[in-house]
């Protein structure tokens, strides 16, 4: 007779035979479908970028010039706002000598002949001089205003970037859309794969938009920050310049040596002549 002890070693070794005769059917089950299985599964296609530009449609040249607008307008933001386009060290060393010297008129044929902002500034400044120094100020303020706006000419330019740009792409969308729900009236729903691809194709327009827009108002803010900056130190070179000027000496001066067209009227010269006679 056995044991107990012989009859749970044998139950023992036909459950661990079992689970291993489970095991490898489980295993060798999928093994053997493997093929079927792979032949199911469709082949995943990978895009290129030309590829997903042509899916975009014809909107997306219009957002390629868009970019290559936004990355020109960047850079020439950059270098006209720079400090040392803007006030340049030479035409402040020559302005101060001439200072120095006295000699306005040479300063003022001096920065004639340069274009910076600065030498536009102080230009119209010295001009003024014989005006007195409220004149001085107020053509110096004007002048200013003038220099801002043609630095922020071409940099507002990228606002308007940011903004039509995903309106183009939301037209691109649109329009792929109504493709799409065209294919899907006259082909039905009985593969959802291709709506849901077409679907995904004329999003790439929206997101080229998008691409383009965030960059363009980061830009324009950085570069109008820029502009602003560069007139400040503008502003600062003048004041600098023009600290105790002798505005008293200057009175009555015409340095700038444009034509004068104010003349004395004619009433003013006739009561000046009736005088004469009166007198006589």
């Amino acid at each position: 007779m056995n044991s107990p002890r012989s009859y749970i070693l044998a139950l023992a070794a036909a459950l661990t035979l079992g689970s291993a005769a489970a095991l490898h059917a489980q295993t060798a089950a999928p093994a053997a479908g493997a093929p079927k299985a792979a032949e199911a599964a469709p082949a995943v296609q990978h895009k290129s970028v030309l590829d997903k530009f042509r899916e975009g449609g014809p909107i997306m040249y219009l957002i390629v010039a868009c970019s290559i607008a936004t990355l020109y307008l960047a850079i020439d933001g950059v270098v006209k706002t720079t400090k040392a386009r803007v006030v340049p060290p030479d035409e402040v060393n020559a302005v101060r000598q001439y200072f120095r010297q006295g000699d306005y008129v040479s300063a003022y044929s001096y920065c004639r002949r340069q274009k910076s902002p600065f030498a536009n500034v102080c230009g119209v400044g010295i001009s003024m001089l014989g005006e007195g120094k409220t004149a001085v100020e107020e053509a110096v303020l004007q002048e200013l205003a003038k220099e801002n706006s043609q630095m922020g000419h071409y940099i507002s330019y990228l606002s308007v970037i940011g903004v039509c740009t995903p309106m183009l792409g939301l037209i691109g969308t649109v329009s792929g859309m109504i493709g799409a729900f065209e294919t899907l009236g006259t082909s039905g729903i009985g593969d959802p794969t291709k709506l849901s691809a077409k679907i995904g194709e004329v999003l790439v327009a929206t997101f080229s938009g998008l691409l383009i827009a965030v960059p363009a108002f980061g830009l324009y803010y950085f570069l109008r920050n820029r502009s602003a900056k560069a007139i400040h130190d503008i502003q600062d070179t003048m004041n600098s310049l023009f600290r105790k000027m002798p505005y008293e000496q200057l009175a009555g001066a015409h340095i700038g040596g444009e034509e004068i067209y104010a003349a004395t009227p004619n009433w003013v010269t006739a009561n000046e002549a009736v005088a004469a006679q009166v007198n006589a």
